[in-house]
């Protein structure tokens, strides 16, 4: 069954999932450690590089939304081309960076492209795909964003990424390549690209609106607000704390292979939580999700055994995957055909829980990191899970809202 549904896989999808492999690999050898090559490298202060690594996701918050509707009104073809070479820039920028502010300036670039490529990618899987085969679509995506970051944390040790730039330089040459892979594609494959829309476009404020008059999306994006927060310290406050803590030996070593065994994990439970998730409806697992997620930041600021942190990570890795690889099926669900990429970047609004991770993980670790690692982690834990309440508003919408349809069918069903 799967075979046969990976032959019907368009192969504009296929060069997403495979340049997203790619992209991922070059870019988990170089930003994660973004964070450790500021604080160990050029003695930036923890709140300070908080600032300077919540500078990407504060641009990708403030432009998500407008990648999504442009490509809607413009084209996917458009958007996708300039923001992937734009991106390539931003990689040399990274590596030609000397000074502090040159860090802050390149990621916040850096931001800007991945939310404006980002949801146009996402809406054009969506568009090249049959609806039976979304949910394979979504997932095999997610997966290879995870082969990636199993391989990239390992290249970055290896490449000196905690104390050099060069792996941004590799970065850039591997964007440069996909984009232009990605003009090929385009180029054969014009016939599967949707026409943008020749009505006269709404105004911004109009798109805005219709996502935020969705009662089932206005609560699950508040809700994975809180869940991405809790994601989000993961790369950043996890990785300055094991550099920082004194009671941690080869911290840059250790969150490299915490990265590598992230990942790993991600494909080996993958197919089994989304086999079981599927069966419920796509609320559900966001709920569970944020409570692993939570849990495992407890276990992080408990103690520095090597087995305590280890399972950590397997605790946050199955609360990952239950967050993540039900989401673009949600949000597909949930929107409407003509505003899907407007949806897709709309939810990038949730990127404002990474832009407050690394600023309040910063604060914390200032403060408490040379003295207590459960004062840092436990009042991460509770931010975390301060979305359950809305995560649970928005199941049971969508539960009554999916009844009553179900209600209104028999009924039909009954009059013909």
């Amino acid at each position: 069954m799967i075979p046969k549904a990976l032959k019907s896989i368009h192969p504009l999808a296929w060069t997403i999932i495979i340049g997203t492999m790619f992209g991922r690999v070059v870019t988990s050898m170089s930003i994660p450690f973004l964070a450790i090559y500021l604080t160990g490298t050029m003695g930036v202060s923890a709140t300070q590089t908080g600032f300077i690594v919540a500078a990407s996701s504060l641009a990708g918050v403030s432009i998500s939304f407008y990648g999504g509707y442009i490509s809607d009104r413009i084209g996917r073809k458009k958007v996708m081309l300039v923001s992937v070479f734009c991106w390539a820039a931003v990689f040399f920028g990274f590596a030609a960076s000397t000074e502090v502010w040159m860090f802050f300036v390149v990621n916040v670039l850096n931001g800007l492209c991945r939310s404006v490529f980002e949801p146009a990618s996402r809406a054009l899987l969506s568009d090249t795909t049959a609806p039976e085969h979304k949910l394979l679509v979504f997932n095999l995506r997610y997966a290879a964003i995870n082969i990636g970051v199993v391989f990239g944390p390992i290249l970055g040790l290896q490449l000196g990424s905690a104390e050099s730039t060069f792996p941004f330089l590799v970065a850039g040459v591997v964007y440069v390549a996909y984009g232009f892979v990605l003009v090929v594609q385009f180029a054969a494959h014009r016939s599967a690209l949707p026409i943008p829309s020749e009505a006269e476009p709404p105004r911004i404020s109009e798109a805005l609106s219709v996502a935020s008059r969705d009662r089932i999306f206005l609560p699950v994006l508040i809700g994975t607000t809180f869940c991405v927060l809790g994601y989000g310290h993961f790369s950043s406050t996890l990785a300055q704390y094991l550099s920082l803590a004194p009671e941690v030996s080869n911290g840059k070593e250790l969150f490299s292979y915490m990265l590598a065994m992230n990942a790993a994990v991600v494909l080996l439970v993958q197919y089994p939580i989304v086999k079981t998730a599927s069966r419920f409806r796509p609320v559900v697992p966001l709920i569970l999700g944020n409570v692993f997620v939570a849990i495992s930041l407890l276990m992080f600021g408990m103690g520095h055994s090597l087995f305590l942190l280890l399972a950590g990570v397997f605790v946050f890795t199955v609360g990952e995957v239950l967050m993540f690889t039900m989401m673009d099926m949600l949000i597909d669900r949930i929107a409407k055909p003509e505003w899907k990429g407007t949806y897709f970047g709309t939810i990038g609004f949730n990127n404002i829980g990474n832009v407050v991770a690394p600023i309040v993980g910063g604060l914390l670790l200032d403060r408490f990191a040379l003295q207590s690692g459960f004062a840092v982690f436990a009042p991460l834990a509770l931010l975390t899970a301060c979305g359950l309440p809305f995560l649970w508003a928005a199941h049971k919408r969508l539960t009554s809202k999916e009844a009553g349809a179900e209600r209104n069918g028999d009924t039909a069903e009954k009059l013909a």
